[in-house]
């Protein structure tokens, strides 16, 4: 490269496709853009799984409803078992794009897609082979036991292409791009929603597949959905994509893999955590009957709209931090995390308010008029419902402080607030409270979340760790794969590309 057109250090050019700079700008109004298109998507799929229930219940009956229920526990179980790895894979892009390092984030991606094919295929043969010996120690009722290993088991067949899309996804928001996952979420919803019914019921051509119908739909929507996002990525030259002078890079890189694991295993962890206290918490519903666990499925569904806002914010200051971070710019973390929290509460509360109001009238969309789990599921929420505002706060904040590479702490607050607060109050005064002890157990389980994430912000060494220590920067090692035009492109890419990470932010 000339000198005359080298730029100077440091410098900001135009992002390549696909990537938008999160290290400029104002900060409230850039977090609100970017989390806009993830709430979107969020509210979509939500919407998505909402109809699958009204079709489910309203169709097939409430014991149907009970099986979705602890299937999809299930599922988003062997889900955690994945979102880690996609999520240090979002961090590592995050970094390497703050950084300018486009050479690092193909790296990144190769190695990634190649862990993600054999994990993703590893989790689905498991899980289809040990279906019903996991509901049964889920203690499922025996009249929704045949329907839940049913529904399971089609999902655990979509499970490749669910962790694949969510991993593309994940890279997408990485490199600072939300709206293209959006209108994909919007394509593969579209299709859910069409596809669930027809294959329920046998609406014209189609099969009559009861509830195996509500999970091939799924199948069906996140597979084409999938390829045509790939499709589009590859057409539109996306930093994301591999072409044929890159394929060199799905052999995997050992030090990429290994931060992966070692990062993103307790991530990975952390939401295990939370789907297998999930898990636990259904066991003690369960054990009041179909009618208690139809009205707790029925108020799970409000539960996932209410935890939107702030998923789409975690989402929004995870890669807006892991980018400055990349950039060195620690003083923008600092009002990321302040602006992030505000902005949650308020977002979590408003629709925690709406719901109050309209509540009755919203479970009719999930459960039948007069049924006897109606006054059930108004009677759980309100104990649960306000107990997301703090749970939100403190989703923030675990995203800052995981975006540095600092993952052990949110895990180990997480582990404290479920598994000593949560599970145990329900279980030791659930014979002097009833079935209100399993109630009240998830606000204070969310109260201790928030204590400890916010002591560990305050307090911890959360803004010395380093995510991408390990990694050894500049080119990726050689195969023996790459011709010499590739070496040069690679090389010439990283010479305009690279920028030295300073150990501490700039001042300005």
């Amino acid at each position: 490269m000339n000198s005359s057109t080298k730029p100077a250090p440091g410098a900001r050019g135009p992002a390549p496709h696909g990537m938008q700079d999160l290290t400029q700008g104002p900060i409230g109004k850039t977090l609100i853009i970017f989390a806009l298109p993830v709430l979107g998507s969020n509210i979509l799929q939500s919407l998505n799984g909402s109809a699958n229930a009204i079709w489910v219940s309203h169709v097939l009956g409430e014991a149907a409803l009970t099986a979705t229920v602890n299937a999809n526990n299930i599922f988003f179980l062997m889900l955690g078992a994945v979102f880690g790895m996609t999520m240090a894979a979002n961090l590592l892009i995050s970094q390497s794009v703050g950084g300018k390092d486009l050479a690092m984030v193909k790296r990144v991606v190769g190695s990634a897609t190649t862990f993600f094919f054999i994990l993703s295929l590893t989790v689905g043969v498991a899980g289809f082979l040990l279906t019903p010996s996991i509901l049964r120690v889920m203690n499922t009722p025996p009249d929704a036991t045949r329907d839940a290993i049913t529904y399971l088991r089609v999902i655990f067949v979509a499970m490749p292409f669910m962790y694949f899309f969510s991993f593309v996804m994940m890279a997408q928001r990485g490199a600072g791009d939300s709206r293209t996952p959006f209108w994909f979420s919007v394509c593969a919803t579209s299709m859910d929603v069409i596809l669930n019914p027809m294959l329920i019921t046998g609406f014209g051509p189609f099969p009559r597949l009861g509830i195996a119908g509500s999970a091939t739909a799924t199948l069906i929507s996140q597979t084409v959905t999938l390829t045509v996002m790939l499709i589009h990525l590859y057409r539109s030259d996306s930093v994301l994509i591999l072409k044929r002078q890159d394929w060199r890079l799905f052999w995997p890189e050992f030090a990429i893999i290994r931060t992966l694991v070692v990062k993103g295993f307790p991530m990975a962890l952390q939401m295990l955590v939370i789907s297998g206290a999930a898990v636990i918490m259904i066991r003690f519903v369960n054990a009041y009957g179909s009618q208690t666990a139809a009205g707790y499925g029925a108020a799970i569904q409000l539960w996932t709209y209410i935890q939107m806002p702030a998923m789409a914010l975690g989402a929004a200051v995870s890669s807006m931090a892991a980018q400055n971070v990349g950039a060195g710019r620690m003083d923008r973390v600092s009002e990321v995390a302040r602006k992030g929290v505000m902005i949650a509460a308020l977002m979590t509360a408003i629709p925690v308010a709406l719901i109050y109001l309209v509540e009755p009238w919203v479970l009719l969309l999930f459960l039948p008029a007069g049924s006897a789990s109606i006054p059930i599921a108004i009677h759980i929420n309100a104990f649960v419902l306000w107990g997301f505002i703090p749970f939100g706060m403190a989703f923030i904040l675990n995203g800052i402080i995981r975006a540095t590479g600092s993952v052990w702490p949110p895990l180990i607050g997480l582990l404290i607030s479920m598994w000593f607060v949560r599970v145990p109050f329900a279980h030791y005064l659930e014979p002097h409270l009833g079935q209100d002890a399993v109630w009240w157990s998830f606000p204070l389980g969310s109260i201790m979340s928030l204590v400890l994430a916010a002591g560990y912000y305050r307090f911890g060494g959360w803004r010395k760790a380093r995510l991408m220590a390990g990694i050894p920067r500049g080119a990726a090692p050689d195969t023996g794969m790459a011709t010499p035009a590739v070496a040069e492109e690679t090389e010439a890419v990283e010479e305009a590309a690279h920028v030295t990470i300073p150990a501490k932010a700039p001042a300005e």
